[in-house]
């Protein structure tokens, strides 16, 4: 935790491996949401651009040390609807400039005060759940049963499975070459995360995810030749378009269809990808900085500029839309990734790898792979998250709860909304209870009451409050003091006003107030 820890040049022995291994994350994912976003195999490569632009273009513009962006599964079913609605893809690409350009106004505007909103208890059963969901998603592609996508979040998937249907599928469909090469990736990413291998120089600076790619090619090509029944092939292999020539690689990059510019419809996309990529990227900003060792605040206006003109590149080339994505940003923190440099060099490598070794990448299984998200899902959803939170009281444990089960049973945010909704139902409740101080005292002629209001009376308040009037006993005294409040809604004053000049005087209670103007005083004897 050095004092350069914002330094990007001076922390390069850290965040070129983490950019490794982001990128070993990122490389199935972008591809399994560009399947799954548009259905077509010969768009593959709107996800690898999304994944580059996210790294280079976002990671050097945001504010963010650690965030990493790229397509995000969350907005597959917005793309495919997209997709069916304009009727082409270039007529889409020009929805997704239409998003940036929203968000970088948005930012500007200083909408990025959004982010501040989400309660801690949701945005850590948000965590726990992404890292719930991973284990789950990637058990199937660890069998080597690769039905779905990589990346998938969802409960309900699109070819009518959902995710408890398709573990009892990848058991029933099982491959042993997959289950092998799986196992030992796992065993060989649990023996470099002991401490006797970072004494190793060699192990400090190669990640032990580069070591589970290169053992699980090694496998799958020992098996082709002493167990062919073992060998995987085809859907089970990374799956990268490669181009025969230079002409043909640029052809993998699309313009937008311009003329779409007069179509309602490309406006209302539009609006919808930035308002829905925006919401995910500031839970994933809250997300990554409270998994930052380092505690580092993301300007979160920046970033929403950042993301804005992430997405007008990539729409202007031909990538999907892009979000932070908080699976790429905590594999980023879990391999000791520092700052900004890491997010730069995992799109720097993408963008080189599918330049020069596309061939190479597609050799790489998906059960290796799987493995390695394995991990990563592991780290977000540890037992000490869950002891943590219970500990806190069950204010904060039950929103955490909720939020977790919302999210496995449905995607990620609906399980966010109504995580949201329990944890203000509990700042609503608290609130509730909380608004003043009840004092009583006995006296020869009566009680006297004292309310000492808190700093701040609002609204909220008024359903405590006028509970409170309405049940003190006949014939006290009743002080309202408010001298320690900055600000008194006039909602609450109201209520007050009535009861001194209405109800008090019928049941015979003497009111007075402190430090509270505009309420006349008023009593009942």
């Amino acid at each position: 935790m050095s004092a350069d820890k914002n330094n990007l040049f001076s922390n390069l022995k850290y965040d070129i491996p983490a950019g490794l291994v982001v990128y070993l994350v990122a490389l199935p994912l972008c591809l399994g949401v560009a399947l799954a976003s548009t259905g077509r195999s010969d768009l593959l490569f709107s996800g690898i651009i999304a994944g580059m632009i996210g790294g280079i273009v976002v990671g050097s513009i945001s504010g963010s040390s650690l965030g990493v962006s790229g397509p995000a599964a969350g907005l597959v079913v917005i793309v495919l609807n997209a997709l069916d609605t304009l009727g082409s893809f270039e007529a889409f690409l020009l929805a997704v400039v239409i998003a940036g350009i929203i968000q970088v106004i948005a930012g500007v505007m200083k909408a990025g005060i959004i982010g501040y909103y989400f309660p801690s208890s949701v945005i850590k059963g948000m965590l726990a759940a992404i890292g719930i969901t991973l284990i789950l998603k990637e058990i199937p592609h660890a069998f080597g049963y690769d039905a779905d996508f990589m990346g998938d979040e969802a409960f309900s998937q699109k070819d009518g499975q959902n995710t408890f249907t398709e573990l009892f599928n990848a058991v029933k469909y099982s491959s042993t070459g997959a289950i092998i090469i799986s196992v030992f990736s796992l065993g060989l990413l649990i023996l470099f995360d002991k401490p006797f291998m970072k004494k190793v120089q060699l192990f400090r600076f190669v990640p032990g995810a580069l070591f589970v790619v290169i053992s699980g090619i090694l496998l799958n090509l020992l098996f082709s030749r002493i167990m062919p029944n073992w060998a995987l092939s085809g859907d089970h292999l990374v799956q990268l378009p490669v181009a025969s020539s230079a002409s043909e690689f640029f052809s993998f990059f699309k313009t937008p269809d311009f003329s779409a510019i007069t179509r309602v419809e490309t406006y209302t996309i539009g609006l919808t990808l930035a308002i829905v990529a925006s919401l995910e990227t500031l839970l994933c900003v809250e997300a990554t900085d409270k998994l930052d060792p380092f505690k580092r605040s993301t300007p979160t206006n920046r970033e929403l500029v950042a993301q804005g003109i992430g997405n007008i590149t990539s729409g202007l080339i031909g990538g999907l839309p892009i979000t932070q994505v908080i699976v790429r940003s905590s594999a980023n923190i879990d391999s000791g990734g520092r700052t900004k440099m890491a997010t730069i060099t995992h799109g720097s490598i993408l963008l080189l790898s599918a330049l020069f070794i596309p061939t190479f990448l597609n050799f790489i299984p998906l059960a290796s792979l799987a493995a390695v998200l394995l991990v990563v899902g592991y780290k977000l959803s540890k037992f000490s998250l869950y002891k943590g939170m219970y500990q806190l009281g069950k204010e904060q444990f039950i929103p955490f709860i909720v939020t977790i089960i919302a999210i496995l049973s449905t995607d990620l945010l609906k399980g966010i909304g109504i995580g949201m909704v329990v944890a203000i139902y509990f700042i609503l409740r608290k609130n509730y209870k909380h608004s003043y101080h009840y004092v009583k005292e006995k006296h020869r002629d009566g009680d006297v009451i004292t309310l000492i209001l808190s700093e701040e009376v609002t609204f909220l308040n008024k359903g405590s409050i006028s509970a409170t009037l309405d049940n003190l006993p006949d014939n006290a005294t009743v002080v309202i003091d408010g001298t320690k409040s900055m600000n008194i809604d006039y909602d609450v004053l109201e209520i007050i006003q009535d009861f001194k000049k209405h109800a008090a005087p019928l049941r015979n209670i003497v009111v007075e107030t402190k430090g509270i103007n505009g309420v006349e005083v008023v009593g009942g004897h």
